[in-house]
C-alpha cells in the first residue's frame, strides 16, 4: 500500500478547500496534516496537528534568515514536528504534499519522502522559499501557463494546473442583475467598514452582500451581512459582480462560477496577491483597483466589470484543475525513478487557457 501525506496550513480557508477537492480526486489514500479540523468529506485520514504559534514571545523564529517560521524552544513547535515525523516514518508515505510550508517539506526531505508543493504566485525567491522550491520533486502552480521568472531548473518541475475549485464543474443559475457578492474569505477583511458601508450607499440601485461579516446596525439598507458562510455558492450563484481579493481561492471560486469580478489585491507577503492582480488585470478578466476605492468610484467600476463580463474566466479555470493535480500526486507516489526528478509526468499540458503571459 502505497499512501500520500498532504500537509494543510492553518490560515484562511482556501489551503484545506483546495485539499480537500484534490484529495477525492486520488486514487492513492492520503492523510491529511493540519491544525484545521478535518474538512467535510475528506477521503481518508487526518491528523490534526498542534498549533506552533500560540506560544509566548517567538525567538529567533526565521533561524537566522534560513526558514520562514520555526521558533527556539517552542512546545508546540516541538509536538507539531513530532506528530508529522511520525506520519512520514510510515514505510507505506511515499509522498508529501505541502500547502504550504517550508519547514515541512524540509522535514519531509529529511526523512527520504519525496516533495509536491503547491506552488504561490509573487516573488518566491527569499532563502526559504529557494530551499524548499530546489528540493521538492514536483512544483504545481493553480494558476495559468504564466511565465513567472522562475529559474529554469523550477520550470522545468512545474506543472502549470490552471486555478482550482471546490466548486468546478458546477453550472451557475441565472444571477441577480442588481446584486453584488463582498467575498473576503477566512482571512480577514483589510478594508475599514466605513469604506464598504461608502459603497454600498454610492450604489443605491445595487444590493450588497457582504460574506464573512456579523451583521451592524450602522450599515445603509441595501448592505446585507452574511456572517460566516461555509458554502458561498448559492450567494456566488446570485451575484451580478463579486467583489473580491486577489487571493488564490477566492479567484478560482469566482472562476468557478464565471462571475465579473471588481478584484482589490491585499498587501500579502511576497506581494502575493499584488502579482496576480497584476495578470488579471493585462489579460482583462477583472476589473482591478490597487486599492478599495472611494464611494463615488464605485458605479463606474461595477459597470466595468460587467463590461469585461465572466466568461474569459475560463481561460483561467478550465475547471478540471484538482483532477489534474490528482492524477500527478498518483503518479508521484507510484513513481517510475525519473519521475521524481525531471518535467512533470502524468498530466497533460494546459490546453485551452488563454491567461496573458508575463
Amino acid at each position: 500500500m502505497r499512501v500520500i501525506a498532504y500537509y494543510v496550513h492553518h490560515q484562511g480557508s482556501g489551503h484545506v478547500h483546495r485539499a480537500a477537492a484534490i484529495a477525492r480526486a486520488l486514487d492513492t489514500p492520503v492523510i491529511g496534516l493540519s491544525s484545521r479540523p478535518m474538512p467535510a468529506g475528506w477521503p481518508g485520514e487526518w491528523v490534526v496537528l498542534p498549533r506552533d504559534d500560540a506560544g509566548t514571545e517567538p525567538v529567533d523564529a526565521t533561524a537566522g534568515g534560513t526558514l520562514h517560521w520555526a521558533p527556539l524552544h517552542d512546545t508546540g513547535l516541538r509536538d507539531r514536528t513530532a506528530a508529522i515525523g511520525a506520519v512520514l516514518a510510515r514505510d507505506d508515505v511515499r509522498l508529501l504534499v505541502a500547502d504550504v510550508s517550508v519547514e515541512v517539506c524540509l522535514l519531509a526531505r529529511l526523512h527520504g519522502v519525496p516533495v509536491a508543493i503547491l506552488a504561490q504566485p509573487g516573488d518566491r525567491t527569499d532563502r526559504p522559499h529557494r530551499l524548499a522550491y530546489d528540493l521538492a520533486a514536483r512544483l504545481l502552480a493553480p494558476w495559468p501557463d504564466e511565465r513567472v521568472g522562475w529559474p529554469a531548473h523550477w520550470l522545468a518541475k512545474t506543472v502549470q494546473l490552471g486555478a482550482l475549485s471546490r466548486f468546478d464543474g458546477r453550472t451557475p443559475a441565472e444571477p441577480d442583475p442588481r446584486r453584488v457578492l463582498v467575498l473576503w474569505g477566512g482571512g480577514g477583511l483589510d478594508v475599514t467598514d466605513a469604506r464598504v458601508r461608502a459603497a454600498a450607499a454610492a450604489t443605491p440601485d445595487r444590493v450588497w452582500e457582504l460574506a464573512g461579516s456579523a451583521p451592524d446596525p450602522a450599515d445603509p439598507p441595501n448592505l446585507h451581512r452574511l456572517g460566516w458562510v461555509e458554502d458561498v455558492w448559492p450567494a456566488l450563484e446570485r451575484a451580478a459582480v463579486v467583489v473580491t481579493h486577489a487571493g488564490q481561492n477566492a479567484l478560482a471560486e469566482v472562476a468557478a462560477a464565471r462571475r465579473p469580478a471588481v478584484v482589490v489585491p491585499q498587501d500579502r507577503p511576497h506581494h502575493e496577491q499584488r502579482a496576480t492582480a497584476q495578470v488579471l488585470d493585462r489579460a482583462g478578466l477583472a476589473a482591478v483597483a490597487p486599492t478599495w476605492p472611494e464611494g463615488a468610484e464605485w458605479p463606474a467600476l461595477l459597470a466595468r466589470a460587467e463590461r469585461l463580463g465572466g466568461a474569459g474566466w475560463a481561460g483561467w479555470s478550465a475547471g478540471d484543475g484538482a483532477r489534474r493535480a490528482a492524477a500527478e500526486l498518483d503518479a508521484l507516489a507510484q513513481p517510475e525513478p525519473d519521475l521524481l526528478v525531471g518535467p512533470g509526468h502524468g498530466s497533460p499540458a494546459l490546453a485551452g487557457h488563454g491567461g496573458a503571459s508575463r
